[in-house]
């Protein structure tokens, strides 16, 4: 559903637009639950990340944040590109965006996936381990005019404390992502040794995303390390060292969603990493950094009630449409729409220990979206809740099968 009114002002904090509130109000109780975006909100906040930003740093977008089509035609004009992680999101963003650059990353490529991913053009590979060198050879070798341009994405054990305290770390210890330094050493020597391999695949640098959650200062410290790691090999084996992806995973704070990323402090600084290595490119790719701010979660109480003492509401939905806040063990932010009306002749059920636990509909004590929340403090029975931060890894990667309740509707405002 189209809406075109937009917010009274930027709403990348986290607080609620007016025009979100009235779409939300307005709403019928069986349309909910209800994801709510945000695109004016959304193209002014990548328009600002993207002014932050050096000329030589290409922005793209980590499509498996949120793949839906508005939102992925809204960033159009903000980014350079956009990264996807198989071949379904291949598909999907060609035909969402069919004129924007993709890099095509993330570990076990099919090689069906190669092969469709090399017809249709694919910007740049992250390569991910030898045999992925050799299955895209193999591609290749079937496709004699096609040449395609590689980055190795490397396991690089980066020195920061930052690494131990992130929700998620992708590198700097055991993973199954990218190649080890000295594995990497040996796909350069492939790629560079005269062979077959580097007639077809050209070599242009390193990526290496290591991690997410991580601050402006934090990150700005790994993407120096990652440089200097990716000049030195290109020393080493003497290839022009042209680009250098350093990955997304900017922080973004559940806790605190007015504590934001310093795009402006990050820019800065990677202007002076370029200053310090002239004809190189840097990318980077955030995806939740992007779009989780122009996400709302919309949705009613459907009942309140007294556990051994503590509060517990009880919404439409639940973690089987916004999955993050069971996975990374946080409350998910919220802010409550009351409603007066009460049509019943029975009380309404409404917290009255001055705060509440929201869960949802599931038959499962995980299914909680804010655990003992003090903003649901005089929450009642068909009070509307609107979650905040929605607008990544919500509905994509949830489980939505699971009790085979309704699924969400969607809403794009400012379209």
């Amino acid at each position: 559903m189209n809406d075109g009114s937009t917010t009274d002002g930027p709403t990348a904090d986290g607080v609620v637009g007016s025009a979100v509130r009235r779409h939300v109000a307005a709403l019928a109780p069986e349309q909910l639950p209800a994801f709510v975006y945000d695109l004016a909100a959304l193209r002014e906040h990548a328009a600002a990340v993207r002014a932050a930003l050096p000329e030589r740093v290409e922005l793209y977008y980590a499509a498996k944040a949120n793949p839906e089509a508005p939102l992925l035609t809204a960033l159009r004009d903000a980014v350079d590109g956009y990264e996807v992680s198989s071949g379904g999101e291949l598909a999907h963003v060609r035909a969402a965006v069919p004129d924007a650059p993709l890099a095509f990353g993330g570990p076990g490529k099919t090689p069906a996936e190669i092969a469709a991913a090399v017809d249709a053009g694919v910007h740049r590979w992250h390569v991910e381990s030898e045999q992925e060198l050799h299955r895209l050879a193999a591609v290749l070798a079937e496709r004699p005019a096609t040449t395609v341009e590689v980055l190795l994405r490397v396991n690089l054990p980066v020195v920061t404390d930052a690494l131990d305290a992130v929700p998620l770390a992708m590198g700097g210890r055991p993973t199954p992502f990218g190649l080890d330094p000295e594995q990497a050493e040996e796909c350069v020597r492939l790629l560079t040794d005269g062979g077959p391999l580097g007639r077809r695949l050209r070599l242009r640098g390193v990526h290496a995303h290591l991690a997410s959650g991580l601050a402006a200062v934090e990150q700005l410290s790994v993407a120096e390390q990652i440089v200097a790691w990716s000049a030195d090999l290109a020393e080493r084996h003497g290839f022009p060292l042209t680009e250098v992806n350093v990955g997304g995973g900017m922080a973004v704070d559940y806790d605190d969603p007015a504590q934001r990323f310093d795009w402006t402090a990050f820019g800065k600084g990677l202007a002076g990493l370029l200053d310090a290595h002239p004809g190189l490119t840097l990318r980077i790719e955030p995806g939740r950094a992007l779009t989780a701010y122009c996400g709302w979660y919309a949705t009613e109480v459907l009942d309140v009630k007294r556990s051994h003492g503590e509060d517990f509401a009880v919404v439409r939905g639940g973690t089987h449409h916004l999955r993050t806040p069971a996975t990374r063990g946080h409350s998910q932010p919220f802010t409550v729409l009351p409603v007066d009306a009460w049509p019943h002749p029975w009380p309404r059920p409404a917290v009255t220990t001055g705060r509440a636990t929201l869960a949802g509909q599931l038959c499962t004590p995980k299914d909680v979206l804010a655990r003992a929340a003090h903003d649901a403090s005089g929450l009642r029975t068909a009070d509307r809740v609107l979650f905040a931060m929605a607008g990544a890894y919500a509905w994509n990667i949830s489980h939505h099968e699971f009790l085979m309740h309704p699924r969400p509707g969607f809403h794009y405002l400012g379209d």
